[in-house]
């Protein structure tokens, strides 16, 4: 029979054991977060064409994410003026996969159900690869996406080189476009030319809007 000493060696080995084990499940079951250097996390979302697409699916191209809400002034900005889906159009002709996400919930003002999302694109003629739902949010949590458009940009390695806004006037006027430094497409140019990003997290226009007094919107998660 072991000593007492013994005793308590062994259970408090086995306490031990135990925290270990739960803190290795934890960390292989936390999801990944996106961090500037680092892989960007995977997911698969529903297309507007009812069709699953997986971020693994265009490794070996540049990847931009942009986090969409139909409803903001912002999103307006840049569709109703075709600044964007001109900006798709130049970034697809260059080989760039150009990922649309909504991750408003359902019953949220900002939702899209498939047809929704379809009718969207044909509407405002969207020239993205894809157009993606996520209504619980999986991939608008992993990459920290907190207002739209969040824009995120990916490497042929499945690297995130850049995080942030669109550009540096977080104003609803398109006029601004013209002039505004677009940090998506900073990133990508100097990226391709092997360059590091200079501005890998530009500010989200969240931020630069409660700093300027401008408006601000959600993503809807």
């Amino acid at each position: 029979m072991p000593s007492n000493n013994n005793m308590r060696t062994m259970i408090f080995a086995a306490l031990c054991f135990g925290a270990l084990l739960g803190i290795t499940v934890l960390a292989q079951t936390a999801p990944a977060k996106a961090t500037i250097g680092q892989p960007a996390p995977d997911f698969t979302l529903q297309g507007s064409a009812g069709k699953p697409h997986s971020l693994a699916d265009y490794k070996g191209k540049y990847v931009v994410l942009e986090w969409t809400n139909p409803q903001c002034p912002f999103v307006h900005k840049f569709y109703d003026s075709g600044a964007m889906q001109n900006l798709q159009k130049t970034e697809a002709a260059k080989g760039v996969a150009w990922l649309r996400i909504n991750s408003s919930a359902e019953g949220s003002q900002a939702y899209q159900s498939a047809s929704d999302l379809a009718s969207y694109e044909k509407e405002h003629q969207v020239a993205a690869t894809a157009s993606l739902l996520d209504p619980e949010g999986q991939a608008g949590h992993a990459y920290g996406a907190r207002t739209t458009p969040h824009m995120f940009v990916i490497d042929p390695k499945g690297v995130l080189i850049y995080a942030g806004g669109i550009d540096n006037k977080p104003s609803p006027n398109s006029a601004d476009i013209a002039t505004a430094t677009n940090y998506v497409t900073a990133a990508l140019d100097e990226a391709r030319a092997g360059k590091p990003v200079t501005d890998a997290d530009g500010p989200a226009l969240w931020m630069l809007g409660e700093v300027r007094g401008q408006l601000k919107c959600s993503n809807g998660l």
